[in-house]
């Protein structure tokens, strides 16, 4: 594949008008072949949407596994009672209004004359179940069910949900509950979530049965995903087209090669090296804009020992190890080198587009080896020590290259990294159990206020909601306590201070490393339009092919 990735940049650099793409066919000799086996047949409805990235679905149950992707493919398939719209802004969806009833209950009047896939009627029985569901123990939702006590049937289409306390994100969580219909998983026997970070197989995992613009018509794991338009579906889609074709495609180069020879209308995840030359191509448009996902570094802060290092104890609760780490990390290198200016280097674990964020908590320390080697020094560790860093290869932009360079980094302090990286349907569930000792991770965030990314991650772990993706063991009760006032302060000046002040304190403590906030590239054919959102959501339902 190195062969074949030399000989499609040496096409792309002399591809400068449509008449050259035989040329580039013919330079593609090894591509080709490597993408054959991708794709195998072209013979494609003229309406079909053929996308890519590098990440497979890991599963089509929509409360199993909360991953931004493939929550965005289960959202062609499965809606929540409200969603985002074109502009980020919450619209109605299989809920038509909301009131509050009290403090701790939201009424919903849910949309008349909706059917599900196997037309069935769509009633308030399938919301109260959807969200019992997603509040069961195999559940990774939990992050959004914060709060939320239940859901209590009025009529057939009236539904309360109730909360423990004043909810001030309710709204915001309930965007990422997908409802299901009750009969259909009784049928199939998948009355809870599939458990997939324990490696449970369940009938959801490869079948699907909602509400939504998109019906799954199969389903081949590393293969393909294929879904067609609904004809009973109470809005309508933008384009004309009749079904969506997802594939995941490793190779960068495969994947690129089959967009510009047009076996492919977008690509999620373009390789930002070549994000120069697909401008050039005529063919070939580019959208870029933020994400309001961050990526950073954590590591193991809680047990006594490493469990993939070095013996003896544990550096990372060490303080000063931590200051040296961030000291040694070059953020603005990684920006430059890496990531070719597609990325904004922060020391903030919430990104711009985040409500409660304030640009005062972006300042970070210069780099100085000088120093973090001093810090090293200090905590007895002069000679550094060995741990195993586990990486996605296949989740983030550049993600393997940007854990690459970090090894390097860290190399110049004594800390001997050994790589460890894999697919996210891997990485995953292994950092789900917290079985790491340093890993790299990126948090979007859906609901758009600052108390998901602080409870989730800041947040001391619980057995309820607290601290569900808290893998590292980083505890402060300070933090605690204004997680804790977040959940019900209703004044958006009062939430950003507390915001801020959390933000604060796991700085000086070193929680964690933020490296920068993702700047997303989209590819796609010439002929494609498509709305390009913060959340990096690929929504098919507004794609247009002319």
């Amino acid at each position: 594949m190195k062969i074949a990735y030399i000989t499609y940049r040496r096409a792309v650099d002399s591809m400068r008008v449509r008449s050259t793409l035989a040329v580039i066919a013919a330079s593609f000799a090894c591509v080709a072949c490597a993408a054959s086996s991708v794709f195998a047949s072209t013979e494609l409805p003229a309406k079909s949407f053929r996308w890519s990235s590098r990440s497979d679905v890991f599963s089509m149950d929509p409360h199993s596994t909360n991953n931004g992707f493939n929550n965005t493919i289960s959202s062609y398939v499965y809606e929540p009672l409200v969603i985002r719209g074109k502009t980020m802004a919450i619209e109605g969806a299989l809920a038509v209004s909301w009131l509050p009833v009290d403090a701790t209950t939201m009424r919903f009047k849910l949309r008349d004359k909706v059917k599900f896939h196997d037309g069935a009627a769509f009633s308030a029985d399938d919301v109260v179940f959807s969200i019992t569901r997603a509040l069961e123990k195999t559940s990774d939702f939990s992050e959004y069910m914060q709060g939320i006590r239940g859901a209590k049937k009025i009529d057939a289409l009236t539904v309360d949900i109730v909360s423990d306390v004043q909810n001030p994100t309710l709204l915001d969580q309930l965007t990422e509950i997908r409802i299901m219909n009750k009969a259909w998983a009784q049928n199939h026997k998948v009355l809870r979530p599939q458990d997939y970070k324990n490696g449970e197989e369940t009938y959801t995992a490869r079948n699907a049965n909602g509400t939504g613009p998109f019906i799954l018509k199969s389903r081949e794991p590393d293969v393909k995903t294929v879904m067609i338009v609904n004809p009973n579906w109470w809005s309508k889609i933008d384009g004309a087209i009749t079904e969506v074709i997802y594939r995941p495609i490793k190779s960068d180069a495969t994947r690129v090669a089959a967009l510009i020879t047009g076996e492919l209308d977008l690509v999620l995840d373009p390789p930002v090296q070549d994000l120069a030359k697909l401008k050039e191509n005529r063919d070939i448009k580019i959208l870029e804009g933020n994400e309001n996902r961050t990526i950073f570094l954590n590591f193991d802060q809680s047990r006594e020992e490493l469990l993939y290092g070095s013996k003896g104890k544990n550096p990372f609760k060490d303080i000063r190890v931590r200051q040296a780490m961030l000291l040694a990390i070059d953020v603005n290198a990684i920006h430059k080198t890496v990531m070719r200016g597609l990325s904004l280097p922060t020391m903030s674990m919430i990104a711009p587009q985040v409500r409660g964020y304030t640009k005062d908590v972006e300042k970070r320390p210069a780099v100085d080896l000088v120093r973090a080697k001093k810090l090293m020094a200090e905590a007895g560790l002069a000679n550094g020590f060995e741990v195993t860093f586990d990486c996605p290869n296949d989740r983030y932009i550049n993600d393997i290259q940007i854990c690459s360079a970090i090894a390097a980094m860290l190399a110049k302090i004594d800390i001997r990294v050994r790589l460890n990286a894999m697919p996210a349907t891997l990485f995953l569930p292994k950092i789900q159990k917290s079985d790491t000792s340093l890993y790299l991770l990126g948090w979007g965030v859906p609901t758009f206020d600052s108390l998901n990314p602080l409870q989730a991650l800041l947040r001391t772990k619980t057995k309820g909601t607290d601290g569900n993706f808290n893998f590292s063991g980083y505890s402060n009760a300070k933090v605690d306590a204004l997680v804790e006032k977040l959940k019900t302060e209703t004044d958006f000046k009062k939430r950003a201070d507390l915001t801020r002040e959390a933000l604060l304190i796991d700085q000086a403590d070193v929680g964690h490393i933020p490296l920068h906030h993702q700047v997303i590239p989209w590819a796609m054919r010439k002929n494609v339009t498509v709305v390009h959102r913060s959340d990096n959501g690929m929504w098919a339902r507004w794609a247009v092919i002319n």
